[in-house]
C-alpha cells in the first residue's frame, strides 16, 4: 500500500476489491470512515470512468495478470484502488455535498484533517508536472479520470448487490490501481475453507474458491466497476 500510494497527492478513500460479497464490509459507521480505513466491496459506491486508451489498456492488463495468476493456481488478490478528489485541500470533508448533478463536481469541504502523510513536492506547479504523461502518468499511477456515485437497491435476498446503479454525480479525480496479495495458492487449507463455508454460505460469494472461477469472477467485477468514459 505504501509503495502504490506513494505520491505527491494525499489519498482521500481507499478500497480492497476482491469481487466477492461474504465478509466484503468494513461495518463502519460513516462517521469512523477516514482516508486510512481500507473501505472493501460492499461499501463501494462509485464507478470509475477511464478515457479510452486507458480503459482498454487497463482491460489487456487486467487480462494478462489473471491469466498468470491462474496458470499459477494463485487466488485471493486483490485490486488495490486509491482515490485523490481533484480539488479537495487536505483540510477538506469528503462528504460529498447533497443533491445530484449530471455534471462533473468535487465534494465539499467542512474542516476535517485528512493529511494522511504522504509525500508533497514543494515549491512545484503539481498540476502541470501530472500532465506529463511520458514522465508522471502510468496505467494505475497519477490516472486523471472521473468517478460516478451509485447507490444499491434494496434487496430482499440474501445475497447482497455487489455494484450499485450509477447516479450521473461525477467527480474529478487522480486514481492509483494495482493487484496486490498475490502469493496465496489454492492449497489445502483454502480447499478446506471453501468446503466449509460453502456448507453456511452462497459458495460464489466467498472468498476462497477455486483460481479458475476466483479469475474470473474478480474480472467480471472490475469490468463492471471501470468503465469507458464516453465523453
Amino acid at each position: 500500500m505504501g509503495n502504490l500510494f506513494c505520491s505527491q497527492y494525499p489519498i482521500h478513500r481507499r478500497f480492497d476489491l476482491k469481487g466477492s460479497t461474504f465478509g466484503r464490509t468494513t461495518d463502519k459507521p460513516e462517521s469512523e470512515i477516514d482516508p486510512t480505513v481500507t473501505l472493501k466491496d460492499l461499501d463501494l459506491n462509485y464507478l470509475f470512468r477511464l478515457r479510452k486508451s486507458w480503459y482498454q489498456e487497463f482491460c489487456r492488463q487486467v487480462d494478462r495478470d489473471c491469466d498468470f495468476l491462474e496458470q499459477e493456481r494463485i487466488m485471493d488478490y486483490s485490486l488495490l484502488v486509491g482515490l485523490h478528489f481533484r480539488g479537495i485541500s487536505c483540510a477538506d470533508n469528503l462528504t460529498p455535498s447533497s443533491g445530484r448533478s449530471s455534471g462533473t463536481r468535487t465534494p465539499t469541504g467542512s474542516g476535517n484533517n485528512f493529511d494522511d502523510g504522504a509525500p508533497r513536492l514543494s515549491g512545484v506547479d503539481v498540476d502541470h508536472i501530472v500532465t506529463d504523461p511520458n514522465r508522471w502518468i502510468h496505467l494505475g499511477i497519477n490516472m486523471p479520470a472521473r468517478a460516478e456515485s451509485t447507490v444499491r437497491r434494496s434487496s430482499v435476498s440474501d445475497t447482497p448487490q455487489l455494484v450499485g446503479e450509477p447516479t450521473g454525480e461525477l467527480y474529478d479525480i487522480f486514481i492509483f490501481f494495482g493487484i496486490i496479495d498475490i502469493l496465496q495458492d489454492y492449497d489445502i487449507s483454502k480447499k478446506l475453507e471453501h468446503a466449509y463455508k460453502s456448507f453456511q454460505y452462497d459458495p460464489t460469494s466467498i472468498s476462497a474458491v477455486d483460481p479458475r472461477l476466483y479469475s474470473r469472477r474478480f474480472r467480471d467485477f472490475l469490468f463492471k466497476v471501470f468503465v469507458e468514459d464516453k465523453i
